[in-house]
């Protein structure tokens, strides 16, 4: 990663809202151990306040994006958290080449809320470390009229890049992998917000 043209975050008296999203809902996964190091670096991060949606906390969605009561109730936890936010980090595990089906059908039940915001992707996997399931997101942003930004952080072989306590083994690069990441984030961030005030997006 070249971290020599990473836009400089430039802190406002304002934080943005940021949205992470836990990507996986898979029995005895591993995001939470991801999730925790991630969250972190959010919270300390001085142009950011946090809000979370975890996929597998959103069980009651069904997948033929049918507005059920069960639906109605998922959604009254979650779109709101989407609509307010001003940026979104996703956090994706990678199944069979690609991201999982539940993080796609939490996108899919929403449009307005991703438009002309970005989108930053952190992920985690064996030996691609999750590059694919990022690569297929960054297509269906796009579709969304979201706006993927440059740099990502990946952890390839995630279960033996952290302890059994859960903290990183060596967090030097993750950690300034991260840092440019969240900046880039906060650049584009305000960016957007400023032109969706100006001239929203049609």
């Amino acid at each position: 990663m070249d971290t020599a043209t990473a836009p400089t975050a430039t802190p406002t008296a304002t934080p943005l809202t940021v949205t992470v999203v836990i990507g996986s809902n898979r029995h005895g996964r591993f995001g939470p151990v991801v999730a925790d190091w991630l969250l972190t670096h959010v919270r300390d991060h001085p142009d950011l306040t946090l809000q979370v949606v975890d996929v597998a906390e959103t069980g009651h969605l069904p997948t033929t994006l049918a507005p059920t009561p069960e639906a109605t109730t998922a959604l009254a936890a979650i779109t709101p958290k989407l609509s307010s936010a001003d940026a979104f980090v996703v956090l994706t595990p990678e199944y069979n080449h690609s991201y999982p089906a539940g993080l796609k059908n939490l996108i899919d039940w929403h449009f307005t809320e991703w438009r002309a915001k970005p989108v930053a992707l952190v992920s985690y996997g064996g030996l691609a470390g999750g590059l694919r399931a990022v690569e297929h997101l960054r297509q269906v942003f796009a579709e969304l009229h979201a706006v993927t930004v440059r740099d990502t952080v990946s952890f390839h072989n995630a279960g033996a890049s952290f302890d059994d306590d859960g903290r990183l083994k060596d967090p030097t690069a993750p950690d300034a992998a991260a840092k440019a990441m969240l900046d880039q984030l906060v650049w584009w961030g305000w960016a957007l917000k400023d032109a969706r005030q100006v001239r929203p997006l049609v």
